[in-house]
C-alpha cells in the first residue's frame, strides 16, 4: 500500500481488530476495496462510501452504527496521524480506556 492512510490492514490494527503479529500473514487492501467498513469513516476529509445490500449500515442499529462510526472513524483519524508524525508501529492502535 503506497499510502498507510489508505490501508484497510493497517486500520484494522488500529481499531484492535488485528494484531501486530497477524500484519505479515494477513492481506492488505485498500480502505475502499471493504465498504463493509469504510461506510463507518464518517469525517470531511474522507468521500463517503455507501454500501447497498445486507451490511448497509442504514439497516442496522442505530446505536450500534453510531459506536461503530465512532470507532472507526478515530481509527482512520489515527492512521493519518501515524503518517504525519512518523510513528513506530507499536505506538499505531488506539488507547482504549
Amino acid at each position: 500500500m503506497e499510502n498507510i492512510e489508505d490501508s484497510g490492514l493497517y486500520l484494522r490494527y488500529i481499531i484492535g481488530e488485528v494484531n501486530e503479529d497477524e500484519l505479515q500473514l494477513q492481506p492488505e487492501h485498500h480502505i475502499r476495496c471493504n465498504p463493509a467498513m469504510a461506510q463507518f469513516i464518517v469525517d470531511d476529509h474522507f468521500n463517503p462510501v455507501i454500501l447497498e445490500g445486507p451490511f448497509d449500515k442504514r439497516e442496522l442499529d442505530a446505536s450500534e452504527v453510531l459506536l461503530r462510526e465512532q470507532l472507526v472513524t478515530s481509527g482512520w483519524k489515527r492512521l493519518c496521524e501515524v503518517k504525519s508524525k512518523q510513528l513506530a508501529i507499536s505506538e499505531f492502535p488506539l488507547k482504549f480506556q
